[in-house]
């Protein structure tokens, strides 16, 4: 069987079915951190809004608040905190579908386990399709496979980042291969390429000498991103002033600072939190190097590469789907030091082989990675399961028209925990709604039909 045909998503030379009607795109995401999964969202759900359809962010984690909030404002997309209560909270599914009813949700979109297992069900109970993207590895995959699997029943497709990611989700029984596609995440090209004037200023905040070679990356500190390979692999390949600058923060922080001084790189190893803006922090780097021992697709790969950067990474997950190893970098064992310390030592003592391969990496992510190609994609795999839904005919009545009525019109305010006094002037999902606005709102034709 083809792969292309269990996992590819039609493209341009198929026929797109072009989208005459404005969506009420619901993206729900454990939380508005500064992630991968997070910042895929941000760049969709803005070019999405910037094509004229209503967005909605939903973050569901029991501490949701993060950075990005503002940035999805900033952009035009309304973002909506619903805390999940500690543990398995019951309520939260239908809290879930009383927001997508109060605002007419025509679809579903499902980022990583969490939200998974609260808003696929929540969607089906709406009535409205469902997608679910699985954007890396699970930390705790033997512990909650099961909700996630019965969860999986309520999906209309399932979307993957790169091909072993897919791969792994049928070989382990946690999607059905009808349903699952491949879409590449993409990054917004026009913030990253090579940029002298930031290389120098973010050199000079950090105290770091213009001339020196600086090896770089960009990860939570984790174990799964084992970003300790990373700290031996530097002690053996940094020359006399080099640097290695480890941005990021997470639970491994204080080890790593401890290995860094065991290993003999106290001063030379810098961990600099997410205070600058990535483009311009990777304008500072000569190499970059990622660690992990599990990935999806890596968008630090993605915007390292749009920057101009050669890549060393190990060869886990999705990254030799984006990186061509000795063409735009190197790919490496996972959990090889010495290999990783090999290939850096390459790149610092060949300059023009470096500059070479950045050039190219910079070249395959323009043709290949940018946001606006991810959103086309998803709006394309949007229409497939609309316009199926559709021909399909859908009852007269949703299910959460019948959990509304049943439970009263207060449901919906206590549902986000406010009131109507509390509620600030032109309101939010389940505000309080006069006629007037309520039919001045455009509404999907989907969305009307059903």
């Amino acid at each position: 069987m083809d792969v292309r045909d269990i996992y590819g998503v039609g493209g341009r030379d198929q026929g797109r079915a072009g989208l005459p009607w404005k969506l009420a795109i619901a993206h729900v995401v454990s939380s508005l951190k500064a992630g991968d999964a997070e910042r895929v969202v941000v760049d969709l759900a803005a070019l999405q809004r910037a094509a004229g359809h209503d967005v909605t962010v939903i973050a569901v984690a029991d501490e949701p608040d993060g950075p990005l909030a503002e940035h999805l404002r900033r952009r035009g997309v309304e973002v909506q905190l619903l805390p999940k209560r500690r543990g398995f909270d019951v309520s939260m599914t239908a809290r879930l579908v009383a927001l997508f009813r109060a605002r007419g949700a025509s679809l579903v979109h499902a980022h990583n386990q969490l939200p998974l297992v609260y808003a696929a069900p929540a969607g089906w109970l709406h009535r409205v399709p469902v997608v679910h993207t699985k954007h890396g590895a699970s930390e705790d995959l033997q512990g909650r496979r099961w909700l996630r699997s019965a969860a999986a029943a309520f999906v209309d497709a399932h979307v993957a980042v790169s091909r072993p990611t897919a791969e792994a989700l049928v070989s382990q029984g946690q999607v059905s291969a009808e349903k699952l596609h491949v879409i590449a995440s993409g990054v917004d090209l026009s913030r990253f390429a090579p940029d002298p004037v930031a290389r120098a200023r973010v050199r000079a905040e950090l105290g770091i000498s213009q001339q020196a070679w600086v090896l770089g990356s960009v990860a939570r500190l984790s174990a799964v991103n084992n970003n300790a390979l990373l700290l031996r692999a530097a002690a053996q390949a940094l020359p006399e002033g080099g640097r290695l600058l480890l941005v990021g923060d997470g639970p491994e922080r204080a080890r790593l600072i401890a290995l860094a001084h065991e290993l003999g790189l106290s001063g030379r190893a810098l961990f600099v939190s997410r205070r600058h803006r990535m483009p311009q922090m990777l304008a500072a780097l000569d190499v970059f190097a990622v660690s992990s021992i599990s990935e999806g697709l890596p968008l630090a790969v993605l915007e390292a590469m749009a920057a101009g950067l050669p890549v060393v990474a190990t060869a886990v997950g999705g990254v030799p789907t984006a990186l061509t190893d000795g063409y735009t970098g190197f790919l490496v064992p996972s959990g090889d030091a010495e290999a990783l310390a090999a290939r850096l030592t390459e790149l610092r003592d060949d300059p023009a082989l470096a500059a070479r391969m950045g050039r190219y990496g910079r070249k395959v992510t323009l043709q290949r990675y940018s946001a606006a190609r991810m959103v086309e994609r998803y709006m394309d795999l949007y229409t497939l399961l609309l316009v199926r839904r559709l021909h399909r005919g859908m009852p007269a009545v949703r299910p959460s028209d019948l959990l509304a009525y049943a439970r009263g019109s207060c449901f919906v305010q206590r549902a986000f925990g406010v009131s109507e006094a509390a509620e600030a002037p032109g309101g939010g999902w389940g505000a309080p709604r006069s006629d007037a606005a309520a039919s001045a709102r455009p509404r999907s034709p989907i969305a009307l039909s059903i």
